[in-house]
């Protein structure tokens, strides 16, 4: 039998109700009582659970998030070692551009002058020589050179 209040108690004292009553009453109270604390316990689980779920999305996005800017990061890093890689090129097999011939050509919307001899002038217009930007302004290099630029950084070729 579970335990009666002071009230129930009282009533049975004075014979209005009967044992059997004040115990099915106290029962019922005591079953009213757990199953009050499973749903609190059945509620606590339910946040756990919702908080679990949704702390598992962020960790998703999270990761998600990251290869992304792992990938953005390794793309700037591959595009910047090209770029170093074609100045190189140019700077090995650069030839030099010196004389008294003006050849005009269009870079970047502008029309530019690179002075130079006419034999190199003449190897420039058989496209033997191709003109690329270098770190001091232009510079000549033999097509086979420019095609290997042009595969790292084809802005390098005016």
């Amino acid at each position: 039998m579970a335990k009666a209040n002071a009230l129930q108690a009282q009533l049975l004292k004075a014979g209005l109700v009967k044992k059997s009553q004040v115990s099915q009453v106290a029962n019922q109270q005591a079953r009213a009582r757990v199953d009050k604390g499973d749903a609190r316990t059945a509620e606590i689980a339910a946040a756990a659970e919702t908080a679990r779920i949704e702390a598992e999305r962020a960790r998703a996005e999270k990761v998600e998030r990251d290869r992304l800017l792992a990938a953005e990061a390794n793309a700037q890093r591959r595009a910047a070692e090209l770029r170093a890689q074609a100045r190189q090129i140019i700077k090995d097999k650069k030839v030099p551009a010196k004389g008294e011939a003006d050849y005009r050509f269009e870079h970047a919307g502008a029309i530019r002058t690179l002075l130079m001899s006419e034999a190199l002038r003449k190897q420039v217009i058989d496209g033997a020589l191709v003109v690329v930007v270098d770190v001091s302004g232009y510079a000549l290099l033999p097509c086979p050179a420019a095609m290997q630029v042009r595969e790292r950084d084809a802005q390098l070729i005016a």
